[in-house]
């Protein structure tokens, strides 16, 4: 398999999932700016939307869309319990990954763009904090997302809440959330992603 990333970037969720999996696959980088990869060629030839992560599977077929890809590396070691097997607590993980995917990491989309108004900036701050608040108070009596149990679900907020510091933000705005991100930041796996994007 290869996983197509930037470092930092969305797909670094993905890249902790595969590590928390202990699958085998390969990295290929690709440039913000120019979407062209390591090779020199146009990462849109992979996926045609440009954005990352895209995951190449062993039978040449290619998933995009971080809970999509999530999903697909929990399912491959089921042994691990990265997502709950079936049932309600599959669906409220389902749940979180969709609430991360739609209201928290989209509400960071408008602030990374240089041509977004500054009318606009302050509002779409206003939501990403609304939204964070919601996670704060679902944390604020538990250790993950599911409660006792570590899911992906976890992962994909630990990386969008590293943006914070790119909007000069400070984590520490929400204990909780803080207390979270330190607690995923230390595991093997996800130090491990971390290092091999260069990411501090």
């Amino acid at each position: 398999m290869k996983l197509y990333f930037m470092p930092g970037a969305c797909s670094l969720a993905a890249h902790i999932a595969m590590c928390e999996a202990a699958l085998e696959f390969d990295l290929v980088e690709v440039d913000y700016q120019t979407r062209r990869m390591d090779c020199g060629s146009d990462y849109r030839t992979i996926n045609p939307k440009g954005s990352v992560p895209a995951l190449r599977l062993a039978d040449g077929s290619v998933l995009t869309e971080v809970p999509v890809i999530l999903q697909y590396v929990a399912d491959e070691a089921p042994d691990t319990r990265l997502l709950p097997a079936s049932g309600m607590r599959r669906l409220r993980a389902l749940e979180w990954l969709n609430f991360i995917a739609t209201e928290i990491h989209k509400s960071f989309s408008p602030l990374f763009r240089p041509t977004t108004p500054d009318a606009f900036l302050q509002p779409g701050k206003a939501h990403l904090r609304s939204r964070l608040g919601f996670a704060e108070r679902h944390l604020s009596n538990r250790t993950y997302l599911m409660g006792d149990d570590f899911s992906l679900a976890d992962v994909y907020l630990f990386t969008v809440c590293r943006w914070l510091a790119d909007q000069n933000i400070s984590l520490g705005n929400w204990p909780a959330l803080q207390q979270h991100s330190e607690r995923i930041r230390f595991r093997p796996p996800v130090r491990k992603a971390l290092d091999r994007e260069g990411c501090k």
